[in-house]
C-alpha cells in the first residue's frame, strides 16, 4: 500500500473543499476572518502543502501574512450631467491588476521592510476573498546564508511586488506564454504602446 503524506491529504481536501471534512471548519474559520483586521500577520500557513510549493519554508526570515480584499468588480460614481450614453459606463469597471495582486500589494504596504514572494488563495465568502502573502526578510541571516533564498537582497529584486514580478504579476502582465505569441507583452506592455490610457 503506497504511502500518503500529509501533504497530499491536504492538498486533495482542498482541492474539492465543499467534499471535504474540513469544510464546516473553514466556513467558522472565515466567519472569524471577518472580524479580524484586513492584513493580518500569522504564526503558520492555513494550507502547508501550498505555501510549501511556493518557497515557503519554516524558519527564521519568513513571515505569513493574511490579506483581505473585497470581491468582484469596481463601481464609479454616477455622472449626472451631460454625457453620450457611452460615456456613462460606471458599473462594468474592471481593475486591471488582479483581486490577488491587490492582497500582495495591500500586505506589502504593512511591511515595508519585507519582500513579497508568493501568495496564494485561502477562500472567499460573500464579500470578501483571502489570500496569504509568503515574505522575506531579507535582512535575516537565515536568508542571507541559504543559496537559494540570497537572490532577493539583490537591488534588482527591491519593491518586487509593486512592479508585477511575483507570480500573480507575471500572470497579469501576460507573461505566462513563454515566447510564442507574447511578442506584445514583452518586456512589457508599456514598451509595446499598447497600455491603456
Amino acid at each position: 500500500m503506497p504511502t500518503v503524506s500529509t501533504y497530499s491529504v491536504t492538498r486533495d481536501a482542498w482541492k474539492s473543499l465543499k467534499e471535504s471534512e474540513i469544510y464546516n471548519m473553514h466556513k467558522a474559520r472565515m466567519a472569524d476572518w471577518r472580524h479580524e483586521s484586513a492584513v493580518e500577520r500569522l504564526e503558520r500557513p492555513t494550507r502547508i502543502d501550498r505555501a510549501r510549493s511556493l518557497g515557503y519554508k519554516a524558519k527564521r526570515g519568513f513571515v505569513i501574512v493574511r490579506a483581505r480584499v473585497r470581491r468582484g468588480g469596481r463601481n464609479r460614481p454616477k455622472i449626472m450631467g451631460g454625457r453620450r450614453p457611452r460615456r456613462l459606463a460606471y458599473n462594468t469597471l474592471t481593475p486591471k491588476k488582479s483581486i490577488q495582486r491587490i492582497a500582495e500589494e495591500r500586505a506589502a504596504d504593512k511591511y515595508p521592510n519585507l519582500e513579497v514572494l508568493n501568495s496564494y488563495y485561502v477562500g472567499e465568502d460573500g464579500l470578501y476573498k483571502y489570500y496569504e502573502v509568503i515574505f522575506l526578510d531579507r535582512s535575516s541571516p537565515e536568508i542571507i546564508a541559504d543559496k537559494n533564498l540570497d537572490w532577493i537582497r539583490e537591488p534588482q529584486n527591491t519593491s518586487r511586488v509593486y512592479r508585477g514580478l511575483t507570480s500573480a504579476g507575471f500572470k497579469g502582465r501576460g507573461l505566462r506564454t513563454g515566447r510564442k505569441d507574447s511578442s506584445k507583452s514583452r518586456p512589457s506592455i508599456r514598451a509595446n504602446g499598447r497600455l491603456r490610457r
